[in-house]
This record gives C-alpha cells, sequence and structure tokens, in this order.
C-alpha cells in the first residue's frame, strides 16, 4: 500500500516543540533539506506501492533520506537507523516534524526497499544530489560538459579464498542442508573436516607445503563423498533434487575447476565474485568487481556510476559509462579525459582525450587533461569515507546499486561541505565588520550601543 500522509496529533501541540523552531537554521543538513526535491521520488517511487493493497507504506521521504545519510557518513543500515533516533538534524531531514523517540523503522527494511527501486531508482538519487549541488554552488552547469572517467574495484565483503577453507565451507553448507530436510548421510566429516582445515593452515603458515597440499585434498576428498552421497539420495526425488540443485552445482563447480581455470568460484555465499588485477603494488589481487567512476573535470562531483561484470576490457565500457551521464545529468559530455586503458574505445559522440596525447591537444584541453588524475583520490575518498572500499549487499544487484549510492553520498559530502564552507565566510565577515567598527568607534571616542 502506498505511504501514508503523515497527520500531525493537534491535541499535543501544546506540549511539543517542532524542530523547525529549534534547530540552527544555518545547520548544514537543515540547509540541504531545503535544496533536495523530495516530491520527485514520491512521484517516481510511488509506482512501486500498490494502491490498497497492504499495510501502508513507509514514508518515501525517509527512507532516501536514510539511504543518503547511510552512505554520506560511510555506516551500515543497523547503525544509521540507531543515529536516527539520537540526531534531530537527521529526523529534520528525513521529513520528522517533531523530535522521535523510537526507531522509524527496522533496518532490513532498507535492503528490501532497495530492490524494489532497483538500479533505474538508484540512478535518480544520484541525479538529485547533482540538482542539489547546482542549487546550492557546489557545481556548475558548464562543468557538466567535461567529465574525467576512470575504473576500479568494489570489492565484495568475502575472505581472501583458498583452496582448503572452501572446500571445508562446501562441505559444511551441504551436511547443514541435509539436516534440513533429513536425510541421513554415511558420514558428515564434522570433526575431520575442521582437523584437517587446521592442519592445512598450520602447514601452511610453516611453509610445509607438501604437508599442506595432502591435507588439501583430503578436504577435496571429503567434499567429494558427501556430494555424491547426497546426490544419490537426492535424485529420485525431483522436488527435494530442486531444493539442493543450487548448492550441488556450486559444488560441482568448485571439485571441478582447476589452478589455470577462468571464471573461477572465489566464494560459495557470493559467487559472483571476481579476481582482478590492477597492477598495484600493495593490492596484487582483489576479490569483487569491476566499477566505472565519472566525475566532473573542475568541482569532482560524480556524475556516473556503474558496476561492471564479468570484467570487461576499459575501451567497451566507456560508451556506456557516457550513456548513463547522459541519463543522469541531461547532458552529453562534450570532451571525456581517460588513460591510456581506454584506447581502441571507439566511441564518436563526444571527444576522447587519452592521457600522454599530444595531437590534437590546445593549451585548454592540455590543462584539463592534466585535471584527469583528480578522479583517483575521489576513488579513494570513497573507499575510506564512503562504502566503495567494502560492499556488503548481496548479488550482482547488490553490486550495482552500492557502486550508484557510494557516488551519492560521495555529492552529499561535497554539499554539506560546501555549506559549512559558505556559512564560516559569513561569519568570519560579520566578525571583520564588528572589530572594524570598534576600532572606528574607539578612535571617534564614541560610545554606543554597536560598538559594545
Amino acid at each position: 500500500m502506498q505511504p501514508l500522509s503523515k497527520k500531525e496529533d493537534t491535541r499535543m501541540e501544546l506540549f511539543r516543540e517542532r524542530l523547525d523552531n529549534i534547530l540552527n537554521r544555518r545547520h548544514e543538513l537543515f540547509r540541504l533539506a531545503g535544496l533536495i526535491d523530495w516530491k520527485a521520488f514520491e512521484k517516481e517511487f510511488g509506482q512501486f506501492y500498490s494502491a490498497k493493497k497492504g499495510r501502508p507504506g513507509i514514508s518515501i521521504r525517509l527512507m532516501v533520506g536514510l539511504s543518503y545519510l547511510g552512505h554520506a557518513y560511510g555506516l551500515s543500515d543497523e547503525a544509521v537507523v540507531t543515529k536516527w533516533v539520537e540526531n534531530p538534524y537527521w529526523q529534520y531531514f528525513c521529513g520528522e516534524t517533531y523530535f522521535q523517540h523510537q526507531l522509524p523503522i527496522d533496518f532490513s527494511s532498507l535492503s528490501r526497499w532497495r530492490k524494489r527501486i532497483g538500479e533505474k531508482g538508484c540512478e535518480l538519487i544520484l541525479s538529485e544530489t547533482l540538482q542539489g549541488g547546482l542549487r546550492s554552488g557546489a557545481v556548475k552547469e558548464t562543468s557538466l560538459k567535461r567529465v574525467n572517467i576512470d575504473t576500479t574495484v568494489q570489492p565484495k565483503a568475502v575472505r581472501y579464498p583458498t583452496d582448503s577453507r572452501s572446500y571445508n565451507r562446501c562441505r559444511e553448507r551441504l551436511v547443514r542442508l541435509a539436516r534440513k530436510f533429513g536425510i541421513n548421510l554415511r558420514q558428515t566429516y564434522s570433526r575431520l573436516g575442521p582437523r584437517a582445515l587446521r592442519k592445512a593452515s598450520s602447514y601452511a603458515h610453516a611453509r610445509q607445503f607438501k604437508r599442506a597440499k595432502k591435507e588439501i585434498r583430503t578436504l577435496k576428498t571429503y567434499l567429494g563423498r558427501v556430494y555424491r552421497d547426497i546426490l544419490r539420495k537426492v535424485l529420485p526425488d525431483p522436488d527435494l533434487h530442486a531444493e539442493f540443485h543450487e548448492e550441488l552445482e556450486l559444488t560441482e563447480r568448485m571439485l571441478d575447476q582447476q589452478k589455470q581455470d577462468k571464471n573461477k568460484l572465489y566464494s560459495i555465499h557470493a559467487p559472483e565474485v571476481e579476481c582482478i588485477a590492477k597492477g598495484k603494488v600493495h593490492k596484487k589481487y582483489e576479490f569483487g568487481v569491476k566499477v566505472s567512476v565519472a566525475t566532473t573535470s573542475r568541482d569532482n562531483f560524480v556524475v556516473g556510476m556503474q558496476a561492471l561484470p564479468n570484467n570487461p576490457f576499459d575501451g567497451h565500457t566507456l560508451e556506456g559509462a557516457l550513456d548513463q551521464v547522459g541519463r543522469v545529468t541531461g547532458v552529453i559530455p562534450e570532451r571525456c579525459y581517460v588513460d591510456r586503458g581506454y584506447r581502441g574505445h571507439g566511441v564518436e559522440k563526444s571527444s576522447i582525450f587519452i592521457s600522454g596525447q599530444r595531437r590534437g591537444v590546445t593549451p585548454t584541453i592540455r590543462k584539463e587533461l592534466r585535471r584527469r588524475s583528480a578522479v583517483e583520490p575521489i576513488i579513494g575518498h570513497m573507499k575510506e569515507d564512503g562504502k566503495l572500499g567494502r560492499n556488503w549487499l548481496k548479488g550482482s544487484i547488490g553490486d550495482k546499486i552500492n557502486a550508484i549510492l557510494c557516488g551519492a553520498g560521495h555529492n552529499l559530502r561535497i554539499i554539506l561541505r560546501k555549506l559549512r564552507e559558505l556559512f564560516s565566510f559569513f561569519v568570519l565577515i560579520f566578525q571583520f565588520v564588528k572589530i572594524w567598527q570598534q576600532r572606528i568607534c574607539r578612535s571617534r571616542g564614541i560610545e554606543s550601543a554597536i560598538c559594545g
């Protein structure tokens, strides 16, 4: 059912104070709440709610506001909902009229809401931060015609994959599923499996690799025996086989893969994880998904982010990144600056300039080309201050949603910093004028209230 409009209880107004009367109106979050067009979200996301079925939905502004705050301050769903109760500015930002003393929602509601709006809805959330930046002066409209594009890796919330841990984990999942459906196994290896895993880890730490490989082969044998035992017992029952199909498929993939294979299975609970090498000295391999980042060349505003599964060549992703920038900003970039990994892109609708290029480069373009590397610290800020450094959302759709919302959180941090600096500038001017008036009054020997 669609969210209902809030009905204020007039009987209690005598004993309650409105938030807009007690909060500092110069605070950056108070001012930011007025820069965002909340009605645009209600108009777009209202179609995802049924007209009459079910209980009334949660306020759309509350859900969007919590998503903004979570990614702006790098907080988990549970943390942002908990801190919402403690912070009156957060409550006003999310549309509350009076201070609330109870949790607004269960934090799991945010996960279901993100799946409901999908990737398209997250692009609208990113687009509205751009409009807020234009209204606040944090970004200029002319800056949208010059963009920098680069790719990075969004790591998934998985442990570093090893064969021994993967074999043991896969066996444990099969045994747990068999107990759930009442299947009696010949042997579960619940005692021998962890013992072999500890031995493999100890031998590898002591650099006794022959013994470690022997224990790894033992773990693989345990997994194969449990897999074949379950397969024999579920094949006669089609319904039971359907329940085990996904786990059996992952187990078969784990048993068959070899060291030099491509598209290997690195995580059981996140099979979409890929091994990506970006040539970093401190981190040779990263396990997650490749992400394209598009920023304005001048103001460092994120105007496009998208997850790129299957680790494609950077040049093949450029056209899709420019299309997303057009959807988010409504402007097709005139000039785009990329690194040498994008050679052979084949894009013609915008002028593409590659780092180190000399042909057709004017002094203005040369100056803007030097700004291409500004996208690198933006990626670093999103990983350290935001949630791009470790993605906790499930599945491929979680990779796409988290990447876009990380861009929205980065834009909000820029807007909030701009509003703080603007307020500090006016305070400094006021103090300077006050000191100047006091000096004039003292020089003239005037005693008045203005000189106080």
